[in-house]
């Protein structure tokens, strides 16, 4: 097994991809070639609600839609811990029973579990989950830093995409304002941001709200993940 990750040289092909379905596919799959790991689930990350959705997986039987999987993240510790230290975070044996909630049905031999967050900058915005590993895997911390390091480059080409219905239908003033909600901002931090105020920041979001036939605003930003405006 190399020593080395080249994510660099990888995330080029990331880049390239075309639509951002592409791009969420081509995640896993750059990710599968690169690292030691047999299977791979791609989540959003929302921090309204503290929001984890399923979007795609892939394993030895080919890729798969999991958008019926959303959690609360927060009853996922090592999840959790890799989102809010923005770092792979690995668990095995005895921490992977601790870590690992009942309602997560993994095959019996399963005992360890690999959290990859996805950031842009310092804003968690999805993440990625491997349970399975190719044999005489060592989790190191040079490998954990190569994971960390990935989740980082895949955050910045994934805030450049945009959804291009969507984009029509919101103003780039409303726009601007979900992403920073999206991000866990509140009004007056949007607000100060932005050196608007924080009615007119209010407004914004009623706005974009009733363009996207939402009920309030998380209903609003899970709409824009799902649609990819937003990542």
């Amino acid at each position: 097994m190399p020593r080395n990750y080249p994510v660099l040289d990888n995330i080029r092909e990331l880049e390239d991809a075309g639509s951002h379905e592409d791009k969420l596919y081509k995640i896993l799959d750059i990710y599968m070639k690169l690292f030691p790991v047999k299977n791979s689930f791609l989540f959003r990350y929302s921090h309204l609600g503290y929001l984890g959705e399923g979007i795609i997986s892939i394993n030895q039987d080919g890729l798969s839609h999991i958008r019926d999987i959303r959690d609360d993240i927060r009853s996922l510790p090592v999840i959790y811990s890799a989102l809010y230290e923005r770092k792979a975070k690995y668990c095995s044996g005895i921490e992977f029973l601790k870590q690992i909630t009942s309602k997560y049905i993994l095959p019996s031999n399963v005992n360890t579990f690999l959290a990859v967050p996805i950031c842009f900058g310092s804003v968690p915005i999805g993440y990625i989950c491997s349970y399975e590993f190719k044999k005489g895997t060592v989790m190191t911390d040079p490998l954990l830093s190569s994971f960390t390091n990935y989740g980082r480059q895949v955050g910045k080409v994934l805030e450049q995409t945009s959804g291009a219905v969507e984009t029509q239908l919101l103003s780039r003033r409303e726009l601007e304002v979900m992403k920073r909600i999206s991000w866990g901002e509140s009004t007056k931090e949007v607000a100060d941001a932005l050196s608007i105020s924080e009615v007119t920041i209010n407004q914004y979001v009623k706005s974009a709200i009733k363009k996207l036939g939402a009920q309030n605003r998380v209903q609003a930003v899970a709409e824009l993940f799902r649609k990819g405006v937003i990542s």
